[in-house]
């Protein structure tokens, strides 16, 4: 049986050949790099509302590692909790999502190359150990949702900081070392969005074999399942 840890080691150095090694970015234009996603942050305030939405009328925002064991590490290190609340996720929506969320999905439907998607909530007080993500085939994307103005939280990636505003985007590469502060008296929340890192034909070629097939298989399906238990149904948008 093949080790799937193993694979995606193998699979990440043989993308970090094309995207700098060790000298890769660590934060990216997103003008530059992925300017679709500028669709997303030029809705803020529709996404905003909906994102309250949620909160009023969500069934129940699961732990981070409540969908996904493997986060657990990171996820379930205090009493304080991180919640999520998925939007997409490698082919599939949650019903719940169209429901409370339908200009965010029709959004996320004219995104090309997309993992990915949910809100990210940090209670109170709850901060992120420091990790790596686990694969160089994705860039991250960052919405400021709700950002705390007493004390707010940052996130240090390969030791460069960013600090969230309400309504301002950041987009990095979460396969480096990164840790989230927070010692604010509020919630913290962000519109999470995942995409394929541009990369030249071969590299591309090979990583939308990986996501959208393997990964899908692998992690989506799985995830998928856990997360049903806290939504009313799952869509499946590819067949």
């Amino acid at each position: 049986m093949v080790d799937y840890h193993y694979f995606k080691s193998k699979l990440n150095r043989f993308y970090a050949k094309y995207v700098g090694n060790e000298q890769r970015e660590v934060f990216f234009n997103i003008d530059q790099t992925f300017p679709a996603l500028n669709t997303i942050t030029n809705n803020f305030t529709d996404i905003k509302r909906e994102f309250d939405n949620v909160l009023a009328n969500a069934h129940q925002l699961p732990r981070y590692h409540d969908i996904d064991p493997g986060e657990k590490e990171i996820s379930d290190t205090t009493a304080k909790n991180w919640n999520v609340f998925m939007l997409y996720l490698l082919g599939y929506q949650i019903q719940d999502a169209h429901s409370l969320c339908p200009t965010v999905c029709r959004l996320l439907e004219g995104i090309p190359n997309i993992i990915q998607a949910f809100f990210s909530i940090l209670e109170p007080g709850k901060s992120i150990p420091l990790h790596e993500g686990p694969y160089i085939g994705y860039l991250r994307y960052h919405l400021g949702i709700h950002v705390p103005k007493n004390n707010p939280p940052h996130i240090i990636v390969n030791n460069q900081p960013y600090t969230w505003q309400e309504g301002e985007a950041v987009m990095f590469d979460d396969s480096w070392p990164h840790e989230v502060k927070n010692d604010s008296d509020d919630y913290r929340a962000v519109l999470i969005i995942d995409v394929l890192r541009p990369m030249p034909f071969l590299p591309k070629l090979v990583n939308r074999f990986v996501t959208n097939v393997i990964g899908r298989y692998f992690y989506g399906r799985k995830v998928i399942k856990r997360a049903k238990q806290y939504g009313k149904d799952i869509k499946p948008l590819i067949s």
